[in-house]
């Protein structure tokens, strides 16, 4: 497939528009795997707990390590890319994908597991910060918004259809069929991104002007994002509101057992419902958060603390919980695009840098909900994580309210 680039007169700026829409596919099949192979433990605790002999607070390091080491590998891999090939590193990273889960398939023990966890993490902080500002080097400049939220279509697809849908062929065969079906997949995904995606020369080639005036990829854009207000709000409101939705739903198999006893072959369906919830939210938020996406965040915060305070105090009934589930995957599907609009439109001339640190700033997120949960899993009753996470998510829906109205009126 020709490389086909396009140079602004008088800019210096060089943009790669080559690939087109089945190069932004195969981008988002990856972070769709990636993200699925990151939030898989989350209905598997249960059964790889009892198999390798942990308690569901212990297993749920299996969310924690991947989403800390990728908070760390983001910048670096992002810093040290240079002019390497994007297409080749991308190959690469999703290798490593396949090879973690099916290291963790025949794992005999949960340190093992563990271990392909940090690879995990590596290709999940890498992939993200590579793959997030890939749209405007694969379709015209008209078309960059779009194809944007296609490609982070992938975190809302792989957080409310990838995770239940694996938890759901755990069910029927077993959890380390689930881990082999995710790196069957990224071997699917690998095909893709080297098949549909042409030459992607790094920053030294075709990077922009300003990314070239700050250093490349380094410290220099990094920093300068970070100096946008606006930037840091958004990043407040995500680490408070990816924590809080994590701290408890990472525990979401334990919390429909033990809080709404519900019966195992029914966890499956049920988590499957809330991915289908999920997807109705993401379309509910998509237009209006591209408009506002201070009002939709602050409702998402809002709309979550009620789900969280409501599933404490009545997910004891059984068919209550189930519904209470439903809402809440509502209430999250429409994280990611409201999240992604808030940073686009908080540094619009450097995209790819401000989806770095939210992609950082997410995975951290992510990592450090599974670890606050934990503790109060294995401590207090399976109740207390809901609790803690609807504290966070109220707390980013007032952030959102207060500090945000100044920067997206």
């Amino acid at each position: 497939m020709p490389n086909v680039q396009i140079k602004r007169r008088g800019s210096g700026d060089v943009r790669a528009s080559a690939g087109g829409w089945p190069a932004v596919g195969a981008v988002t099949l990856g972070i769709f795997t990636v993200m699925t192979a990151e939030l898989l433990p989350v209905g598997l605790l249960t059964p790889v707990g009892a198999a390798l002999g942990v308690s569901a607070g212990t297993a749920g390091l299996m969310v924690t390590v991947p989403g800390l080491v990728a908070a760390a590998a983001a910048p670096l891999i992002a810093a040290r890319a240079g002019a390497l090939d994007r297409r080749t590193l991308l190959g690469a990273l999703m290798a490593l994908v396949a090879v973690a889960n099916l290291a963790s398939a025949v794992a005999g023990s949960f340190a093992l597991v563990l271990g392909a966890r940090v690879l995990l993490g590596v290709a999940i902080g890498g992939f993200w910060a590579l793959a997030g500002g890939l749209a405007t080097r694969l379709v015209p400049p008209a078309r960059t918004a779009r194809a944007t939220a296609v490609i982070f279509g992938g975190v809302s697809a792989a957080s409310v259809l990838g995770v239940p849908a694996a938890t759901l062929a755990a069910d029927a065969t077993s959890w380390r069929w689930a881990f082999a079906g995710v790196g069957a997949l990224a071997l699917i995904a690998l095909g893709c991104l080297l098949t549909l995606l042409p030459r992607l020369p790094g920053a030294t080639s075709t990077g922009t002007g300003a990314g070239r005036r700050a250093g490349g990829p380094g410290r220099g854009p990094w920093a300068a994002a970070w100096g946008n207000r606006r930037v840091r709000v958004g990043a407040a409101v995500t680490f408070l509101l990816v924590t809080g939705h994590f701290t408890a739903y990472s525990f979401v198999r334990p919390l429909l057992a033990d809080v709404s006893g519900v019966p195992d072959r029914w966890v499956g369906p049920l988590l499957l419902g809330y991915g289908a919830a999920g997807l109705v939210g993401n379309f509910l938020a998509g237009g209006p958060a591209a408009r506002r996406p201070r009002r939709v965040l602050v409702l998402i915060g809002a709309a979550l603390t009620a789900v969280l305070g409501g599933f404490a105090l009545a997910g004891g009934i059984t068919v209550a919980g189930a519904g209470l589930l439903l809402g809440w995957g509502l209430a999250y599907g429409g994280v990611s695009v409201g999240l992604q609009s808030w940073f686009l439109r908080a540094a619009p001339d450097a995209a790819e840098t401000a989806t770095g640190l939210y992609v950082c700033v997410f995975c951290l997120s992510l990592a450090l909900g599974a670890l606050i949960g934990g503790p109060l899993v294995d401590t207090f009753e399976a109740s207390a994580v809901l609790w803690a996470g609807a504290a966070l998510t109220l707390a980013a829906a007032v952030v959102a309210a207060l500090f945000g109205r100044k920067h997206h009126a």
